[in-house]
């Protein structure tokens, strides 16, 4: 598929790498010109000095690897993020070779409080240098106040360009990003899905240090396994195995990964490789195997699932309910319960989807009636926007979604949309306007502040027609993701070009698109999951499967029936 994006600048990536292969007087010279400052001798290019002894430095003389001596002990660890991650450390069991020394855990100075800065706020736009210094003066303890700033950035999910004009001042004035301020940086970037950044902050700890700690190596495989170049997953998995056993979060972000991308035979190796090792598995993941399988057939793969129920088994665990349905729709999806006849699938071959694909970004998102509600400005910096976060697993038209109970505030219909969808952990793109930025009656600025930490936004203009965007992050997301909307999206079928491809497209919505609407009583809203099996009239020469309604529902034709006829010629 075309693509007609461009990526961003990644965190001085190019500078960062050098330092692989140049000599460090030329690095310190790159490193001077990079952020604008005069190339002094007194910068240090890429000091070995961290703040944690697991993390050892890379020696160039190949000299034996010790831990360095500790620039501070000091870590204000605020930001949940930040603490997720750390909770990992003590999962790892290391085995390093006695020519490394053994890890020492991360300590946290008895003298700094917890939540001593809790209610510092971080700047919304980037700094220059004399308004850091400013800040840093006048805060009560200075020698701290970077890492206090990174973690208020992580609690507020502030823009990354302002955690980079930090680390640039920082960089400035000592000639070096220290350790844990890389990591923290990288929460950052994992917690918004900046995969470009990820992958120079990887490079960039990559050269500087042979060995990172769990927490680190969470980070990243997080980080990537939720991007479309999840297999540098697998290859920092690996990694993290020749030093010590990776934690659950590593392992079930790869078997995550593997079977978005309905790689299950990988999945299950990952699986296996778990519990050989004595690593115990979440129920979230075992469900993921089910939810992820569901249509797909195969005797082995069936075989993997049983494996999975005996492991319940075996284990005393009692599934939960969202679990025990996930194992109920898996058994019924695709067969018919009348006749035990395979329904159609309602995924497309590689070769279709590739297709649908290529014609939907030339006929409907590129096509001329595009920018007579958009601006192509405008579109691009949306590509941009999706080609930096991908993929998405559910993509939310939020202003439909708004409107779905009258007598609550819009913003509230969508607060509760995106808590019932965040609860499997599913990466959220959410279509808003800008409208809703502006605090009013219907959209209050502390709701979308919470939205917003648990869900990716994209603003369009309030004229812009936000369909194309939906199509386009959706199928640039892959096949397993889904989109929320009530549109039945005909205008769009109308745009392709011939037959076939309408016909792919309308097969391709039917297994795509989540219905919702109003529950009945109390706050909450109904969602009805898209079908892995298709739901058109089908047959196979003796036998017919007719979906139906049960009244005529012309103004709600994009809810697919959920009811079938089954009629079997003796």
């Amino acid at each position: 598929m075309a693509l007609f994006s461009q990526t961003s600048q990644g965190f001085q990536a190019l500078l960062w790498k050098c330092h692989m292969f140049w000599p460090v007087s030329r690095c310190r010279q790159l490193f001077a010109a990079s952020f604008s400052i005069p190339n002094r001798e007194k910068i240090n290019s890429f000091s070995s000095m961290t703040s944690s002894s697991t993390a050892l430095p890379v020696d160039p003389k190949e000299a034996d690897a010790l831990p360095a001596k500790k620039r501070s002990e000091i870590d204000c660890k605020e930001g949940k993020g930040w603490d997720e991650e750390t909770k990992e450390i003590p999962e790892g069991k290391f085995h390093f070779s006695s020519s490394v020394g053994a890890a020492k855990k991360w300590s946290m100075s008895p003298f700094v409080s917890r939540h001593r800065f809790s209610n510092v706020q971080p700047p919304e736009k980037p700094l220059q240098a004399e308004e850091w210094n400013k800040l840093r003066e006048d805060f009560q303890s200075p020698e701290i106040f970077e890492e206090v700033m990174l973690n208020s950035m992580i609690r507020c999910n502030s823009p990354i360009d302002v955690a980079k004009s930090l680390l640039t001042h920082l960089a400035k004035r000592n000639g070096d990003v220290a350790y844990n301020m890389l990591v923290k940086y990288l929460t950052l970037c994992v917690q918004q899905g900046q995969v470009s950044e990820i992958r120079d902050v990887y490079d960039i700890m990559k050269a500087r240090f042979k060995m990172l700690e769990s927490g680190a190596y969470s980070l990243l495989i997080r980080g990537l396994s939720n991007s479309d170049q999840w297999r540098m997953a697998l290859t920092v998995l690996e990694e993290v195995k020749k030093i010590m056993i990776p934690s659950r979060t590593c392992y079930e972000a790869c078997i995550k990964a593997a079977s978005r991308h309905q790689e299950m035979k990988l999945a299950f190796e990952l699986y296996s490789e778990m519990l050989a090792k004595d690593v115990v598995p979440t129920l979230h993941v075992l469900q993921s195997f089910f939810d992820f399988s569901r249509g797909m057939k195969g005797a082995e793969l069936q075989k993997e699932l049983f494996g999975v129920l005996l492991y319940l088994r075996e284990n005393q665990i009692y599934p939960h309910r969202t679990f025990m349905q996930s194992i109920k729709l898996w058994f019924e999806s695709g067969q018919c319960p009348v006749c035990n006849h395979q329904l159609e699938d309602s995924n497309l071959t590689e070769e279709e989807y590739s297709h649908l694909s290529e014609r939907i970004i030339k006929d409907v998102i590129h096509g001329a009636d595009t920018f007579r509600k958009t601006s192509p400005q405008e579109l691009e910096a949306f590509q941009t926007f999706v080609e930096n976060r991908l993929p998405f697993d559910i993509v939310i038209d939020g202003l439909n979604v708004s409107h779905i109970k009258s007598r609550k505030m819009q913003c509230e219909n969508l607060f509760d949309a995106i808590n019932c969808l965040a609860k499997e952990n599913a990466r959220l793109l959410v279509l808003g306007r800008k409208h809703m930025l502006t605090n009013s009656s219907n959209w209050k600025r502390e709701i979308m502040k919470e939205m917003q930490s648990k869900a990716d936004f994209f603003f369009a203009e309030n004229i812009s027609e936000d369909d194309p965007f939906l199509l386009y992050a959706t199928l640039r997301s892959g096949k397993h993701c889904r989109f929320v909307s009530r549109d039945f999206l005909r205008d769009h079928k109308a745009c392709l070009s011939d037959s076939v491809t309408r016909h792919l497209f309308r097969k391709w919505q039917r297994g795509h698109q989540i219905v919702f609407f109003p529950a009945a009583a109390g706050r909450s809203i109904n969602f009805l999951p898209a079908l892995r099996y298709d739901c058109v009239v089908q047959t196979t020469g003796d036998t017919w499967h007719i979906p139906y309604k049960d009244v005529f529902e012309e103004k709600y034709s994009y809810q697919i029936p959920r009811k079938w006829l089954c009629i079997h010629q003796k």
